[in-house]
């Protein structure tokens, strides 16, 4: 199933997401078996691919990608200026990193850049942008997205004359916070959302169900950056009642947890697609069982009840806090590597 992101310019529903390949998390696979992965995504009909010039090792690895499938793949990656440098970034700077972005992903031109502003507090972002833009019209970039912007600052940089097609979103039953303002923002622009979380690192399957709180470390930067998530939304038995809930409706439709979590997602106005971050193929066929599920509205109605108060405020409001637990996780300056 596809969905045309921009004029002339179509992807599928569900992107295979790349963070977790990337070097420092734990269990990523040689590349050998990431392509073979890559390959049984491709041939499925997932031809996107979501990546980042901060994801230490994504971008050449996918670059050397081959598919051995006559189909085409998009592949989007982003532009995330250190938080060191946002005062420094100039001309110069943008086009370097998006040139080694071509050079790693072998493009002579990228699909889809997604543009990333640790610090408005730094107020430069329509500056960047608009080098972003420079390089649309230069042909070096095909289309202009974002991700985690606010719905202020997003408009200012619509208003600036920055063309954007697409914003990368936290999304899920527990995170709504694209609903509202950003929704409607996005709608009367034409952008679409490309969204991210919808099942939560892993954490909404029946893997979970039943399963007493994790403490200590986990074994991903995923899992600790969603548990924090359900933290926030529902809490550990919040969240056991939300599995139950969701079991009774997979069960109904004959689909795993996940993919209610997908369908309900991508149900959404707006959405264009669901990043679902995968390392391997094993879950390829559950996942994309979610594309054929219609949730009726008694599911809708056993969904809400169960979801609890879930997260308030504009988009990545509570990760910008760098004190803050969702804050303190990330790493900021990655591209100095």
């Amino acid at each position: 199933m596809r969905t045309e992101l921009a004029p002339g310019y179509s992807i599928s529903r569900i992107i295979k997401g790349g963070w977790q390949l990337a070097l420092g998390h734990s269990n990523v696979p040689p590349a050998a078996q990431a392509h073979a992965d890559m390959a049984a995504f491709v041939d499925a009909g997932i031809t996107t691919f979501d990546c980042a010039d901060i994801y230490t090792g994504v971008e050449e690895l996918i670059g050397s990608f081959e598919p051995r499938s006559a189909r085409a793949v998009q592949v989007h990656t982003k532009y995330v200026p250190d938080l060191a440098t946002l005062d420094t970034v100039d001309w110069a700077v943008t086009r370097a990193i998006i040139d080694r972005s071509c050079t790693r992903l072998r493009r002579a031109a990228l699909d889809l850049v997604q543009f990333h502003w640790w610090d408005y507090s730094v107020d430069r972002y329509v500056e960047t942008g608009l080098h972003l833009e420079r390089l649309r019209a230069d042909g070096v970039i095909r289309h202009i997205g974002v991700t985690n912007f606010d719905t202020p600052r997003l408009r200012t940089l619509l208003d600036a004359g920055i063309h954007v097609v697409s914003h990368q979103v936290q999304y899920s039953l527990l995170d709504r916070r694209p609903v509202g303002g950003m929704t409607e923002l996005c709608s009367a622009r034409n952008i679409r959302f490309l969204c991210y979380g919808s099942v939560l690192g892993g954490f909404l399957s029946e893997r979970w169900l039943g399963v007493a709180e994790p403490k200590g470390a986990l074994e991903n930067r995923s899992l600790t950056k969603y548990k924090l998530i359900i933290d926030e939304a529902l809490g550990w038995d919040g969240f056991q009642a939300l599995l139950r809930s969701l079991r009774g409706i997979s069960a109904r439709h004959g689909v795993s947890i996940g993919a209610i979590g997908i369908a309900w997602v991508l149900a959404q106005p707006q959405v264009a697609a669901a990043i679902v971050g995968a390392r391997n193929a094993i879950h390829l066929k559950e996942t994309l069982a979610a594309l054929d599920v219609r949730l009726d509205s008694g599911d809708l109605a056993a969904i809400e009840q169960a979801r609890g108060r879930g997260i308030a405020g504009d988009i990545y409001e509570l990760e910008r806090d760098r004190n803050g637990p969702h804050g303190r996780i990330m790493k900021y300056d990655l591209n100095r590597r």
